[in-house]
């Protein structure tokens, strides 16, 4: 299959067909995070609050599905443009087998470190109980979820994003249909609470799968999967992760901001844990734009790189930062104009409402300007360059904020906490650029 429309077509045409496939798909999941949240929020606060405890080890797990996927799609793009089928092919294969053993590795350690987690940040018992029992059903699915997000970047570095798209709805929608029959027990469906969340979500994931798995095998695309390539080549292992490494780090970074945010706001009172779990859920939607359009170029920039076509690459970094600045501009306006109904999706609690309201006001200051360092961070993914990337993010969610949240906190009190988000993005903005450019 001809891949050259990577390096032929208009930049802006061809930044929208590659992104808006997944701004669709990233809009449908946020949708899905939200409606997961909105039913188990029908159960009570402290099922919220479970989730929201629970939400970090959920995403040390997307991150190192997402970070190894990032690795292996810049890989594959890369040695596409460069004409080296051989080792495209060595890449998706190696990268699938990884995939398995680190799903593997993260269900029997994340489920035997669970508990002693948890009781890190709560001592209320009923919140911590349904933790586990949101927490150890999720988990068993680890497996799929890593060999999802491993497929989704194999068809995303070859442009089949329409296929990712598709995929993805289509679990998401499962996954939403599922979850009040299986919480609630409605239906052939016994009432099974916060774990019939965990099943749906579980469920809804091994759909998309499944999906991904039928369209590899239907219709063939640039990349092949075969057991000659499985054996481990130095070049090839490196290459994943050089850049995979550095990319699971930055998508971890946020559990280890969440869960030391999560221990500075508990001392000031559990609904404050809420709210940040609220927000990161808020958040996830507000991003996904700007997220699809870095998926979308991530591939064009390592198959333009790999080509030789430098100019072409920073023509496209140039498009995908005016539209992620549009995107966050538009996220900054909604969370002021409509805090209260945001919030007011997870919670009844007039106190709690007010406290996310303010929050969203503060955190909201800092969108516009980590458009800059999430695309430069995503540019240099597509490079090849994973440590620039991770230096990037890891000014933005540990060396910054959380020395910031800590001190604000100490000397303004819970909206100290708020504060250091935009703090920390404007920050990081600069730094983005030095090193981008550089």
């Amino acid at each position: 299959m001809d891949q050259s429309f990577m390096k032929e077509r208009k930049i802006l045409p061809l930044v929208l067909s590659m992104s808006l496939p997944m701004v669709i798909s990233m809009a449908v999941n946020a949708l899905y995070n939200i409606v997961d949240s909105y039913f188990v929020a029908k159960l009570s606060e402290e099922a919220m609050t479970a989730l929201a405890l629970v939400y970090p080890i959920q995403n040390l797990i997307t991150a190192i599905g997402v970070g190894i996927g990032i690795g292996i799609n810049a890989g594959i793009a890369y040695y596409l443009g460069a004409k080296k089928q051989t080792t495209a092919n060595q890449i998706a294969t190696q990268g699938i087998a990884l995939s398995v053993l680190h799903g593997i590795l993260l269900t029997v350690l994340c489920t035997a470190g669970l508990w002693k987690f948890l009781k890190g940040f709560s001592a209320d018992l009923e919140v911590n109980l349904m933790a586990i029992t949101y927490g150890n059903r999720v988990l068993l699915f680890s497996v799929v979820i890593t060999l999802g997000i491993t497929f989704e970047k194999i068809f995303q570095s070859v442009g089949k994003m329409k296929v990712s798209m598709f995929s993805m709805i289509c679990g998401c929608l499962i996954n939403i249909l599922l979850d009040p029959l299986m919480i609630f027990g409605i239906g052939p469906f016994p009432a099974m609470g916060i774990a019939g969340a965990a099943y749906a979500t579980g469920i809804g994931q091994t759909a998309t799968l499944l999906i991904y798995l039928i369209f590899y095998f239907a219709d063939p695309i640039p990349v092949k999967i075969q057991l000659k390539y499985l054996k481990p080549e130095k070049q090839v292992i490196s290459r994943i992760y050089a850049v995979g490494i550095p990319a699971t780090l930055n998508m971890a970074l946020p559990s280890l901001l969440i869960s030391s945010l999560n221990g500075i706001l508990s001392g000031f009172s559990e609904k404050y844990v809420l709210v940040l779990g609220v927000y990161y859920k808020l958040q996830t939607f507000i991003y996904l734009s700007a997220n699809g359009i870095i998926q979308g170029i991530r591939p064009l920039i390592g198959y333009n790189y790999g080509a030789g076509e430098k100019k072409r690459v920073e023509k496209i970094f140039r498009t995908a930062l005016g539209l992620v600045l549009g995107v966050m501009a538009a996220g900054m306006l909604i969370s002021w104009l409509i805090p209260g109904k945001l919030i007011g999706l997870f919670t009844v609690n007039e106190e709690t409402i007010r406290i996310g309201i303010t929050a969203l006001h503060i955190i909201s200051f800092g969108f516009i300007v980590s458009g800059v360092s999430v695309t430069c961070s995503g540019a240099l993914e597509g490079l090849g360059k994973g440590t620039p990337s991770f230096c990037i993010a890891l000014l933005r969610y540990v060396i910054v904020i959380i020395p910031a949240a800590f001190l604000f906190g100490k000397i303004l009190g819970a909206n100290g906490v708020w504060l250091a988000f935009p703090v920390a993005e404007a920050l990081t903005a600069v730094f983005a650029i030095i090193l981008y450019q550089r």
